[in-house]
């Protein structure tokens, strides 16, 4: 175990020191004597325990514990019995009063060991979601809107457009909105036959009626009875792929 030890009193160092040659499984990385000091070597060296007394000159024991994101396993050590409560309140180890005692530094030590040596508590898995159920274009769909209700075939919508944030459907006259993302239908939807034109929309390559060269090597696509879509460049580029021969 690394340890740091952090005492205004140069006197109470050395004597800790001295005490803790007699456990070799410690080895004292560093000293400090006021919280500032403490701070620089725990993020330097950060040590597996800290030692700490309670009254320095300008900041607490307990102030210093108080500005760390994450800290070691801490061993109170200190003159006054009145903080003892409270250093159990954060988690202290243990809470040892000078002049510090042999065999209650061996008992805080083993302590320590046995915290150090614990297994890492089991993170639980959750069940992984099952993956959507592929779509055919042939498949019906339930969709609702308001009080409007349709089974529709996937085939016969020739359009899925982003709307705030809902999804808007393009079918024979109707326009209902369903709360899906685009990201959620693209899942489902056979790729041979919705294309993910843009960010905002997913085209049913059955219904293109017309295909024009459009900016920045871009493409528009005209749907039957539909209304026309700008290809992104880059899925210009994969369209161009997926449909050259």
């Amino acid at each position: 175990m690394n340890a740091l030890l952090v005492d205004d009193s140069r006197l109470a160092r050395t004597e800790l020191r001295h005490l803790l040659q007699t456990f070799p499984d410690v080895t004292i990385v560093g000293e400090a004597r006021h919280a500032a000091e403490a701070r620089a070597q725990l993020a330097q060296l950060r040590p597996d325990l800290l030692f700490l007394d309670i009254h320095m000159p300008g900041e607490t024991g307990f102030e210093l514990l108080a500005s760390l994101d994450t800290a070691p396993q801490v061993i109170f050590t200190t003159a006054y019995d009145e903080y003892a409560l409270r250093a159990f309140e954060v988690n202290a180890l243990d809470y040892l009063l000078k002049p510090i005692g042999e065999a209650r530094l061996a008992a805080a030590l083993e302590k320590a060991r046995a915290q150090l040596l614990a297994p890492a508590p089991a993170v639980p898995t959750l069940p992984e979601e099952p993956a959507p159920t592929p779509l055919t274009a042939q498949d019906q769909v339930f969709v609702k809107d308001g009080e409007r209700c349709w089974f529709v075939r996937l085939a016969d919508i020739k359009l899925f457009e982003i709307n705030g944030s809902y999804t808007q459907i393009y079918f024979e006259q109707h326009r209902p909105l369903i709360p899906r993302t685009l990201q959620h239908l693209e899942a489902r939807l056979d790729p041979k036959v919705f294309f993910r034109a843009n960010r905002q929309q997913i085209i049913n390559l059955k219904w293109i009626e017309s295909i024009e060269p459009w900016f920045s090597n871009t493409l528009k696509i005209k749907l039957r009875e539909g209304p026309e879509v700008e290809v992104s460049r880059k899925q210009s580029v994969l369209f161009r792929e997926l449909l050259s021969l």
